[in-house]
């Protein structure tokens, strides 16, 4: 069995957040996949199902994101399960927007959701780390983190959601390498549109330079001789 989290605030004024994109994850696989409708329990939302032949518990902890591992720890607890059996979605701001990166172990990055995870259940689980960029001065992290999404986000932030949850039994077989493979080509190229083509007309034709007229002088010797030979009257 396998424990699948994803980290969050709980509340509707929360739920748009960048620190929220774990939750979203974690609603993502729900809605795609035969699982049970959420229900309380271990102080979270939880909700049972099947990836790929293997059995997983949802799990968002309802404790807000600083004591997520207290939710977690109590689900491991019960089940008998160890951090080998556990998968953490959740928001790094050390990656680009879109960008999706798993590891197993390693330092919280000052999480504060990592931190509590790490604290009460050990730090050996596998961790999906999910882009949102960095805003590029320490002071305005908080603001940039419990900030709703933009909507210029979703062009990315869409297809990304869809890749985790049309491939999520890849994830629950261990192949972390497809998983991110597939995560990586659902939103590849969404930050650089390509330039509009006009239509009907070939992308080879299209970056060829249009042909310039030779510029004919008006007057002086050489415009004299030109007009001689080319019979042009004045």
């Amino acid at each position: 069995m396998l424990l699948i989290a994803g980290l969050g605030n709980p509340g509707r004024q929360y739920e748009n957040h960048r620190h929220n994109v774990g939750f979203m994850a974690a609603d993502a696989i729900h809605r795609r996949h035969s699982f049970s409708p959420w229900s309380r329990k271990f102080s979270a939302l939880v909700a049972d199902g099947t990836l790929d032949g293997e059995k997983v518990l949802l799990i968002k902890p309802q404790t807000f994101m600083n004591l997520s591992g207290q939710a977690i720890g109590e689900a491991l607890r019960f089940y008998k399960l160890t951090t080998a059996d556990l998968i953490v979605f959740y928001d790094e701001l050390d990656l680009a927007p879109g960008k999706l990166r798993i590891k197993t172990g390693g330092g919280a990055g000052g999480h504060n959701g990592i931190k509590s995870i790490d604290a009460h259940c050990g730090k050996d689980y596998r961790r999906v780390r999910i882009g949102i960029g960095h805003p590029g001065d320490k002071a305005r992290v908080t603001s940039h983190v419990l900030g709703d999404f933009a909507k210029s986000d979703h062009d990315w932030l869409d297809p990304l959601l869809e890749a985790i949850a049309d491939n999520a039994g890849l994830l629950a077989k261990g192949d972390d390498n497809g998983f991110m493979n597939k995560a990586s080509l659902a939103v590849k190229g969404k930050d650089e549109p390509s330039a509009p083509r006009a239509k009907g007309q070939s992308h080879i034709r299209q970056a060829r330079p249009a042909k310039i007229a030779p510029r004919v002088p008006e007057d002086g010797p050489m415009a004299a001789m030109l007009k001689k030979i080319l019979g042009k009257k004045d």
